[in-house]
C-alpha cells in the first residue's frame, strides 16, 4: 500500500469493475456464494485436475491421489499412518497403485527416508490444494454450508494492514476460533496461488482475469501539514502552479502536480518541491507531523492525526476515489473461512468509506 495509496498511485482500475467477475454492486448477492455455484465450481476444479493429470478419470483413483498427498505432506508413510490412523501397508499400496497408473515414480523410498521425485513434487504442488478445495466443496454441497475452519492467509498493503487489519483480525479471531488467521503486511503484489494466500487486499487493482473479488472500501487522499506551517492564502494566489515545500515518496515522478480542493472552497494546483524523500507512507506521515513540509496522504492513515490536531487539513486531492478490493484466485473456490472474513470486513466498513475510530 506504500505505493498504491500514495500520491503516485495510478488508480488503474477505476471504472473497471467489469474486469473482475464480482462487482462491488453485486457483492452481497454474489452468485459464487450459493450452493448451486459450488456445484459448478466443483465441476470446474475436477476439469482442471483432469488437465493436470491426463486421462484422470480413466487412469487415476482420486482416493489414491489423496493418500499420496497425505504421505507427501507428512514426509513419510509412518507419520502419515499415525496421522490418519490407517495402516502403513495400505498407504504404501495405494501410492504404488497411483505410480503404476501414471507410469512414473513419484517417491524414492529409502530405509529411513522418503524423497519425492521431480514428478512427485510437481503432482503434489499442483493437486494438494485442489483436492482440499474439492473436499470442502463436497462438504458444502452435502451439508448446505461448511463451517469456517483451518488456516486462512491474507496479504495486505502495509499501511492498510497497520491501520485496520489488527482490529479486524482480532474481531475475526474471537468470532471464529477454529480458523488460524495469518495476515502478512507486504507492499509487493503477491501471487495468491504461488505464495499460498487465500485472499489479497489490493489498492486500485489493475484488471486481472486471474482474480475475482469485490470492492469493500473507498478512500481519498488528503493534503495535510503540521499546525506550525503557515496556510496558503488561496484568495491571494495568482492562477497557475503554486510551489510548496513537501515531504514526498521516493517513487514520486518529476514534475508531479497536486490538484487540491481546498477546505475554504475553490481548487488550486500545487507543484511539490521535495524537501524530503521517503520510501514509506508511514515515514512521510511522521515527517509531516514533525513540520518538514506538506504531504499528500491517505485519509485512512491521517484521519486520527487531523482529528487530534497533530495535522491540519489543507484540502482533498481532486481525483476519483481510491478503491480497495478483496481478491482471490479465480482458480479457487470461495470457502466458508474466506466468506466469514469478508463478512467481518464488511461489518467494519458498513458505509464502504473509511471512518476514523477516534
Amino acid at each position: 500500500m506504500g505505493q498504491d495509496l500514495g500520491a503516485d498511485g495510478a488508480g488503474a482500475a477505476r471504472d473497471q469493475n467489469r474486469h473482475f467477475q464480482i462487482s462491488s454492486g453485486e457483492a452481497r448477492k454474489a452468485p459464487w456464494l450459493e450452493v448451486e455455484d459450488r456445484r459448478s465450481g466443483f465441476a470446474e476444479k475436477m476439469a482442471y485436475l483432469e488437465q493436470v493429470v491426463p486421462n484422470l478419470r480413466q487412469t487415476v483413483d482420486l482416493a489414491a491421489l489423496t493418500d499420496f498427498n497425505l504421505v507427501a505432506a507428512q514426509g513419510g508413510f509412518s507419520r502419515a499412518a499415525r496421522f490418519s490412523g490407517r495402516s502403513k501397508a495400505t498407504l504404501s499400496r495405494r501410492v504404488a497403485e497411483l505410480e503404476q497408473s501414471l507410469g512414473v515414480r513419484l517417491m524414492d523410498r529409502g530405509t529411513h527416508t522418503l524423497r519425492l521425485t521431480e514428478e512427485g513434487r510437481a503432482l503434489h504442488a499442483r493437486t494438494e490444494g485442489l483436492l482440499a478445495e474439492i473436499t470442502e466443496a463436497g462438504e458444502a454441497i452435502v451439508f448446505g454450508a461448511s463451517v469456517p475452519r483451518g488456516r486462512l492467509r491474507v496479504s495486505a498493503p502495509v499501511v492498510f494492514a497497520h491501520v485496520a487489519l489488527g482490529r479486524i483480525g482480532a474481531r475475526f479471531a474471537l468470532a471464529y476460533p477454529d480458523v488460524q488467521l495469518e495476515i502478512v503486511a507486504d507492499d509487493r503484489r503477491v501471487d495468491p496461488v504461488e505464495e499460498d494466500f487465500d485472499l489479497v487486499i489490493r489498492i486500485d487493482p489493475a484488471p486481472d482475469e486471474r482474480l475475482v473479488g469485490r470492492r469493500f472500501l473507498t478512500d481519498e487522499r488528503l493534503i495535510v501539514a503540521a499546525p506550525s506551517l503557515p496556510r496558503l492564502a488561496i484568495e491571494a494566489m495568482e492562477p497557475g502552479e503554486i510551489p510548496v515545500g513537501a515531504v514526498v515518496l521516493t517513487a514520486m515522478p518529476p514534475n508531479r502536480l497536486w490538484r487540491m480542493r481546498s477546505v475554504e472552497g475553490g481548487t488550486l494546483t500545487m507543484k511539490p518541491q521535495p524537501v524530503l524523500r521517503l520510501s514509506s507512507l508511514l515515514m512521510v506521515r511522521d515527517a509531516a507531523i514533525a513540520g518538514a513540509g506538506i504531504a499528500l496522504l491517505p485519509k485512512l492513515l491521517v484521519a486520527d492525526d487531523v482529528a487530534a490536531g497533530r495535522l491540519v487539513l489543507w484540502g482533498v486531492e481532486d481525483t476519483p476515489p481510491v478503491e480497495i478490493w478483496a481478491l482471490q484466485s479465480s482458480r479457487r473456490l470461495v470457502g466458508a473461512k474466506v466468506r466469514a472474513f469478508l463478512d467481518v470486513i464488511d461489518q467494519s466498513f458498513p458505509s464502504r468509506v473509511f471512518v476514523s475510530q477516534n
